[in-house]
């Protein structure tokens, strides 16, 4: 079971992988933000500063994360959730972060996590900035090592 490249599209980098898990047990991880450090395999995210009492689209989650060693604060939306399928939240900027969840069997779920930026653009001159910083390489490592992570967890119970 490794984790395996997905073509999503321009301006979009997506991994999969296969977990012994229960897509349930895996969509609450990714649905409830204060969990979010525990699927972090690029060690960027670190603790919640807020979260709503219950996820919905629309609903703000803050965060504190660091990059290249640098402490900030992230604050993002929620725009999409199906119970035990798919979370997703946005960034100010406007790239997004999405988690899929098929259940291939009620002990496997083939989780797909995706960087998309398409939309990103509407700030002048953000692709560029996205570009720049090499995200597109750069969280592609991160997904990987995110996958990998989740799928060893779960493969040593």
């Amino acid at each position: 079971m490794t984790v395996t490249v997905v073509d999503a599209g321009p301006r979009q980098v997506s991994r999969s992988v296969e977990v012994a898990a229960p897509a349930a047990e895996l969509y609450a991880m990714a649905a409830d933000p204060r969990r979010h450090s525990e699927l972090d395999g690029s060690g960027t995210v670190r603790d919640n500063i807020k979260v709503p009492a219950e996820m919905a689209v629309g609903s703000k989650f803050s965060t504190k994360m660091k990059m290249y060693g640098l402490p900030y604060r992230i604050t993002s939306t929620v725009t999409a959730l199906k119970p035990n399928e798919l979370v997703e939240w946005r960034h100010p900027v406007g790239h997004r972060w999405r988690w899929e969840f098929e259940a291939l069997s009620p002990s496997l779920t083939r989780v797909t996590e995706t960087f998309d930026y398409r939309d990103a653009g509407a700030i002048k001159n953000t692709l560029k900035y996205y570009e720049r910083i090499g995200a597109c390489k750069g969280n592609a490592v991160g997904i990987e090592a995110t996958l990998a992570q989740l799928r060893d967890r779960y493969a040593a119970r």
